[in-house]
């Protein structure tokens, strides 16, 4: 079977929420369970864009929470494949905090894998990932480096 190929940006997806209280900590800031929710829903819709498949959350490979959120800041999540395998993809999903003015300020960045399903729910191959940015080519490198050390901390079951 010959696997086509895509480019990150036929997966790019983009998500758009105002905080309320329902989002909210006990310290007045983003719950974390929260945006990490949301961040699942991200990356799902950019593999389901690339695979054309349903897709189940393997991993997620990084979080990293870099700055608060406070109620009525509008945040924007965007998303897109940096990486693929055979049935598993890696999304990189950023989370912003964007002024009125339409400035964005990184909050947070996250890494998660995905893989493919079939009609059974087994894993199915996807198509190929064409990076054509210098910026989409690093992110290939370094997916290639976080595929690796996934499959080291497999293998000592860590």
């Amino acid at each position: 079977m010959q696997r086509t190929s895509k480019t990150p940006s036929d997966s790019y997806t983009e998500q758009i929420q105002i905080l309320n209280q329902s989002s909210i900590n006990g310290f007045n800031r983003l719950f974390g369970g929260r945006l990490l929710s949301w961040i699942d829903v991200v990356a799902a819709t950019a593999a389901r864009r690339h695979s054309g498949k349903n897709v189940t959350t393997a991993t997620i490979d990084n979080l990293q929470f870099l700055a608060p959120a406070y109620p009525n800041d509008t945040l924007v999540l965007t998303g897109k494949l940096t990486h693929v395998g055979r049935t598993s993809m890696e999304v990189c999903v950023k989370t912003y905090v964007e002024q009125l003015s339409g400035k964005r300020r990184l909050i947070n960045t996250a890494y998660l894998v995905l893989v493919a399903l079939d009609e059974k729910d087994m894993p199915t191959p996807v198509p190929g990932l064409s990076p054509i940015t210098h910026e989409e080519r690093i992110e290939w490198e370094a997916g290639e480096r976080r595929r690796s050390l996934r499959k080291q901390r497999r293998k000592e079951e860590f």
